[in-house]
């Protein structure tokens, strides 16, 4: 997969995401306002949980905004010699094992399939992110994986 392609899946995913996290505030919100769901009695909090919520998902729909623009600014221009933001890079373990990462601006944790492969994007401010930025070709990293360590050699960068 090409980067241009990944970042505009990334996008898609976000978009998605971003969609659902609109529907859910506006739910929220719905529910923190109806009349229905007025106080009765100091104890009665339920408009006052459901506004939280409502707070929560329109703070959460503002992040994935923007981590959206943030991938749609991204250069993608990479030197294939050392690991930096946009960088899709292939770690490899001693017993064979690949994992495939792509160092993007936001959006850690997110995956995206493609063919038989995972793509995880990871993000600078990440301890792997972090541990991968300017490294090249044969450098190794140790990721923590429970309570062993397992050093993985960069393979691939481009």
């Amino acid at each position: 997969m090409n980067k241009t392609e990944l970042v505009q899946r990334v996008i898609a995913q976000l978009s998605n995401d971003l969609e659902m996290f609109f529907t859910a505030a506006k739910t929220a919100h719905a529910a923190a306002t109806h009349e229905e769901n007025q106080p009765d009695n100091k104890y009665d909090t339920l408009a006052l949980e459901a506004s939280y919520v409502a707070q929560g998902q329109a703070n959460r729909a503002q992040e994935i905004r923007r981590s959206i623009e943030a991938y749609k600014l991204l250069p993608l221009a990479s030197d294939g010699e050392t690991v930096r933001i946009a960088s899709l890079v292939v770690i490899e373990a001693e017993d064979g094992t690949r994992k495939t990462l792509f160092i993007g601006p936001a959006a850690g944790g997110l995956r995206i399939a493609h063919h038989q492969t995972e793509i995880m994007v990871i993000t600078p401010a990440s301890p792997l992110g972090r541990e991968l930025i300017g490294k090249g070709l044969g450098d190794s990293v140790k990721i923590k994986t429970g309570p062993n360590r397992t050093e993985y050699v960069i393979a691939e960068i481009s």
